[in-house]
């Protein structure tokens, strides 16, 4: 984890712990836990912690706020509000940590430039934009939405 965050994320820690904030406090619990995973994860698969450049980080807490959505859903679903809004408010303290989310117009010209950038031309080069993108662009777009510009914009 990058010290930036490090720092960051204890002192939010810390305030949350003052303020007695349970809800908050548990959600960044899970925050610093989850990167911790992940360090130690890339440091088994070989390589040194492939969280030092933000991205990496990033990507794991857009990874968190996608499971908790989908848990929001589920719970709808079952008629749980209350879990739901539980989950809606972890969804807005992990975002509070994460690069500010592209408007849909915001994609569609990132993805128009990349696009350019990496000279696609049909869907078979998808592959080459979804990693651009991602390279780029983590934790500031849903990339299942970005595949749906990218297939549009090549289609």
């Amino acid at each position: 984890m990058s010290d930036g965050h490090r720092n960051t994320l204890n002192a939010a820690i810390k305030d949350a712990m003052k303020a007695g904030d349970k809800a908050r406090l548990s959600t960044l619990r899970l925050m610093t836990a989850a990167i911790k995973d992940k360090d130690i994860n890339s440091r088994t698969d070989g390589h040194d912690s492939a969280l030092t450049p933000d991205p990496g980080i990033s990507e794991l807490f857009a990874k968190m706020v996608k499971q908790r959505q989908d848990s929001v859903t589920a719970y709808e679903q079952g008629n749980r509000p209350e879990l739901a809004q539980a989950e809606r408010d972890e969804i807005t303290v992990i975002q509070s940590f994460m690069p500010k989310q592209m408007s849909d117009d915001e994609a569609k010209a990132a993805v128009a430039a990349i696009i350019a950038a990496v000279g696609a031309t049909s869907v078979k080069d998808m592959g080459k934009v979804m990693a651009e993108l991602k390279a780029k662009f983590a934790g500031q777009m849903d990339m299942g939405k970005a595949g749906g510009i990218v297939k549009a914009l090549l289609g």
